[in-house]
């Protein structure tokens, strides 16, 4: 599994003009789904974005979670993660997940941040959406589940 975190100051996410999901401060979660990827994979994406210190303390350092700030999630499925354009123009998707396949481990991630007390937002499977936010920062944080 792939994501991109951004530390937001607010995002928000419309289908066909209605706002489909929202959040004020915390995290947008770009989540893309690999071929071969697995429930550990889901637990340890969520359990990474749970946990990661991308928030400042009182000093200013990035210290604390979004657990600990009581921050909500945006998460938005986004196979284009896995997109390889290393030769041609025209990106290939080979190395995502069939959207059948795909849509249960993002509801799993989604499932399993929930179950750790955290207010999760979310796109909608499959649809063209429009993503707004304010990157707080800015930060942004690339995650992968695969990554040695």
């Amino acid at each position: 599994m792939r994501a991109v975190l951004q530390r937001v100051s607010r995002a928000s996410v419309t289908v066909d003009g209605r706002t489909v999901g929202a959040i004020g401060p915390g995290l947008l979660v770009l989540l893309g789904v690999g071929a071969g990827d697995t429930s550990d994979d889901a637990a340890w994406m969520a359990r990474k974005v749970a946990g990661l210190r991308l928030f400042e303390d009182e000093a200013g350092r990035m210290n604390r979670s979004v657990e600990e700030t009581g921050g909500a999630l945006l998460v938005i499925s986004q196979f284009t993660l896995y997109g390889d354009a290393r030769k041609g123009r025209r990106p290939s998707f080979t190395g995502a997940m069939a959207p059948e396949a795909a849509r249960p481990l993002v509801d799993e991630v989604c499932a399993r941040l929930r179950a750790g007390g955290l207010d999760v937002a979310r796109g909608e499977f499959g649809a063209a959406m429009e993503v707004a936010l304010v990157n707080q920062g800015p930060v942004t944080l690339v995650l992968d589940s695969r990554a040695g």
